[in-house]
């Protein structure tokens, strides 16, 4: 009997936090977007729950959404074909995150599977992110 490993490949990146379940100061996940080509910002993934040291990190870092942000009105799903919808709370989509995604993306860059939350990069803003659907938005971006 032959025994397989099977590996799975996971890349750093990052990506803009526009919302988050929890409170602001105790956020509990992040839901990540990225601009597309006209400027408007996508939804690509969400994150697993934050540890404690991670939502406190992130929670210094969060402001409240100002009116006309992108995804008022929008319902994300608690996971892929759920129909359970995420409670979350729009928030300014300035700060930075920094996560680690296995490979599987659908659509031209939304992951099939919550991210890992690595960290804020707090010397990146948003406009230094990838782009929704950029061949490279799977990668890793260094400064």
């Amino acid at each position: 009997m032959q025994l397989r490993t099977k590996i799975k490949r996971r890349d750093t990146s990052e990506a803009i936090v526009g919302a988050i379940t929890g409170t602001l100061t105790r956020p509990q996940l992040l839901v990540l977007g990225r601009h597309d080509d006209t400027g408007r910002l996508r939804t690509v993934g969400r994150t697993t729950t934050l540890r404690p040291e991670q939502a406190r990190q992130v929670a210094e870092h969060l402001a409240p959404a100002d009116p006309g942000h992108p995804w008022e009105g929008v319902r994300f799903a608690a996971s892929c074909g759920s129909r359970h919808v995420l409670d979350v709370t729009l928030v300014r989509p300035g700060a930075v995150a920094e996560i680690s995604a296995d490979r599987a993306v659908d659509r031209g860059g939304v992951w099939r599977h919550p991210v890992r939350f690595k960290r804020l990069r707090v010397d990146m803003g948003p406009g230094d992110v990838p782009g929704f659907g950029e061949a490279d938005a799977s990668r890793a971006r260094r400064p």
